[in-house]
């Protein structure tokens, strides 16, 4: 008997768009490659579910049991989603300084934009997996936050709104192991609109 506790549905990837392949300074091969593991995660998480669906309640252990393991692995799945999710999107635009709302925001919390891109580019270094800019809801303000894989290090209430990948899957075509230039990459292509879209459509206030 099925025991998933929700509606379980399918989902497919979201298609970048053409802009995406047409990087400065990131090769389609790169995008292409890193584009795949995204479509990966989806995979994995719809597989997860449907196994989900059938795991016994009753023999869940948090030694070891397959609810255990599918759920654990699930954070992972999911999280490889909406990481990719928020930086594919985000890849396309002139980069340059923030613009807008979030310019408004990053000037408020961090004092200049310089700070702020100099701290990211500091967690991005320091992360073994992702570095975010994310708006955390209960302290009202922005913040670089790391994380070493796709489920760890999650902050509660917390909006990503620049996500940087510094998996070496991310960047090794194009730099081989020189992370510092692809981060500097990274920022040449960030779109700020995109970013901006998402202050608003959160309700971010400056």
């Amino acid at each position: 008997m099925a025991t998933l506790a929700f509606k379980f549905e399918e989902i497919a990837p979201r298609p970048l768009r053409p802009e995406v392949y047409e990087l400065e300074g990131i090769s389609r091969a790169a995008v292409e490659a890193h584009y795949k593991l995204y479509v990966g995660y989806v995979s994995k998480r719809n597989e997860i579910l449907g196994k989900l669906a059938e795991a016994d309640p009753a023999a869940a252990n948090q030694v070891y049991s397959d609810l255990r393991s599918l759920k654990v692995d699930l954070t992972f799945a999911i999280g490889g989603i909406k990481n990719h999710e928020v930086y594919f999107a985000h890849l396309g635009g002139g980069g340059g300084d923030p613009t807008g709302a979030f310019a408004a925001l990053v000037k408020r919390d961090f004092g200049s934009v310089d700070a702020w891109r100099t701290d990211l580019r500091a967690t991005g270094m320091a992360a073994r997996g992702w570095a975010w800019t994310a708006y955390d809801w209960d302290e009202g303000r922005l913040f670089n936050y790391v994380g070493d894989a796709q489920n760890t290090f999650p902050v509660w209430n917390a909006t990503p709104l620049v996500a940087l990948d510094v998996y070496e899957h991310a960047y090794f075509l194009d730099y081989q192991t020189d992370r510092a230039s692809y981060i500097g990459a990274f920022f040449d292509n960030l779109d700020w609109d995109v970013v901006n879209g998402w202050v608003a459509q959160y309700g971010i206030l400056g």
